[in-house]
């Protein structure tokens, strides 16, 4: 039987004060305690790379949260892999790029 699970999506104006209500937001969906610190750090990435807006996605399956942040273009390695790299992989089981490169995502929860 499928993990039944729910999905939010929010666009964001690039801007480094929507860090806050991206965390509010987290929190306000999601009960991990670590989903709003994640939430932030991929969008801080996605931020500075210069996107005008940033498109994030909660995705819920079972005791999985997926976390993903999306800009416009494609991210420069410095924002993809940069230093908030080590604090998603350190509270994610699983992190890495969209498959178009224009976002980042992180997995919470689960079986590694």
């Amino acid at each position: 039987m499928p993990e039944s699970g729910h999905t939010w999506q929010k666009a964001f104006k690039g801007e480094p004060i929507e860090a806050a209500h991206v965390r509010i937001w987290t929190r306000g969906r999601v009960t991990h305690p670590d989903a709003p610190l994640v939430a932030d750090e991929l969008f801080v990435a996605v931020l500075g790379s210069g996107a005008p807006a940033v498109e994030m996605t909660l995705s819920t399956a079972g005791d999985r949260i997926r976390i993903t942040a999306q800009g416009h273009d494609p991210l420069p390695l410095i924002h993809s892999h940069g230093p908030g790299w080590s604090i998603l992989t350190g509270l994610c089981q699983r992190a890495g790029l969209t498959a178009d490169e224009t976002g980042l995502w992180g997995l919470l929860g689960g079986k590694p």
